[in-house]
């Protein structure tokens, strides 16, 4: 290998860095000197990066599966030949930006004479639905893309400005309005609803691929509640935890300056049972002491007050005022 191949190859080094990266020398007590990693870039864990990766090119190979699906798609109607040509615009006419798309072109056979020649000539007043249909199905492929992720699903037609607010209108006349807004002098016709993406598929033809793309909503939506599940457990445990922990140490220095035996018999009782049981709910605690969980709730709450505010063990506490007797 010359040395401008080792150099475009990334060549090595003698000391297994690779060529370019510099690392220093420091010296050790016993005189020696060891190479330090100071210099050498930040490593992340590959695994992350090959996961992320992975699910990135998992999701463009469905997309492509979608795609070649609804390509495949043989309209059984003249009319609806015509029509998907005509979706299709210049991919029609040599321009595809796919084979996949290339070859559906082919297959549709030459525009007719009196047909029209681009997207825009097509007569969607006039057409029946299947022509309608099949007329979505070509400009999806000559001029949409889907995009999927773990938050949402995204399906666009990019078009002329011009053409963009028609199309929304034509969508919105099957049922699925559609968002337009201008992209770099390009208008832009948006879903970002997984419903109505897959309504959208499904009515052009798409069917096993479908299925799939329907499967991964539900498995969205269940990660997703099952999240939020976890997370609302995992808060109300940890106010727990530091409402039990603010208790315990309420209840410690009221039982330290003799605070505690001068408070009610129900209030000392609950007291007992939360060091009794430091983790225990209120409804554990209400249960084992035979009282309603108010009535607990109630009770701790005043001894975190008396040991704040020592003055509040002179307030009544009975019947309206935060009774914490059996109930």
């Amino acid at each position: 290998m010359t040395s401008e191949q080792a150099h475009g190859a990334g060549a090595v080094s003698s000391g297994g860095a690779p060529a370019g990266t510099r690392r220093r020398l420091r010296a050790r007590p016993d005189g020696a000197r060891t190479r330090s990693s100071a210099c050498l870039p930040p490593s992340r864990p590959a695994s992350a990066g090959r996961r992320g990766r992975g699910a990135a090119t998992a999701d463009r190979e469905f997309v492509a599966a979608i795609r070649a699906e609804l390509a495949s798609v043989e309209p059984t109607r003249a009319c609806c030949r015509v029509a998907e040509r005509s979706g299709l615009g210049a991919a029609a006419r040599g321009e595809a930006h796919s084979p996949v798309v290339a070859r559906l072109a082919v297959r549709l056979g030459p525009p007719s004479a009196d047909g029209p020649r681009s997207a825009s000539g097509f007569d969607w007043e006039a057409a029946p639905d299947h022509c309608r249909l099949a007329w979505l199905r070509g400009l999806f492929l000559a001029r949409g893309s889907l995009s999927l992720g773990t938050a949402r699903t995204h399906l666009e037609f990019v078009l002329e400005p011009r053409d963009a607010p028609e199309l929304a209108r034509r969508l919105a006349f099957l049922g699925l309005p559609a968002a337009v807004r201008l992209r770099r002098g390009r208008g832009v016709v948006t879903w970002k609803s997984g419903d109505r993406v897959a309504a959208f598929l499904r009515a052009i033809g798409a069917g096993p691929s479908l299925l799939e793309l329907e499967a991964r909503g539900v498995a969205r939506t269940l990660r997703g509640d099952l999240n939020r599940l976890l997370n609302a457990e995992e808060a109300n445990l940890e106010r727990a935890v530091g409402a039990s922990a603010r208790q315990l140490q309420a209840i410690a220095s009221l039982a330290a300056d003799g605070r505690l035996a001068d408070q009610p018999e129900a209030i000392r009782t609950v007291a007992g049972a939360r060091r009794a049981i430091p983790d225990g709910t209120l409804a554990e605690l209400a249960a084992e002491l035979g009282m309603t969980r108010s009535s607990v709730q109630r009770a701790l709450e005043r001894i975190e007050r008396v040991a704040r505010h020592p003055a509040v063990a002179d307030a009544p506490f009975g019947p309206g005022r935060g009774d914490a007797g059996p109930g």
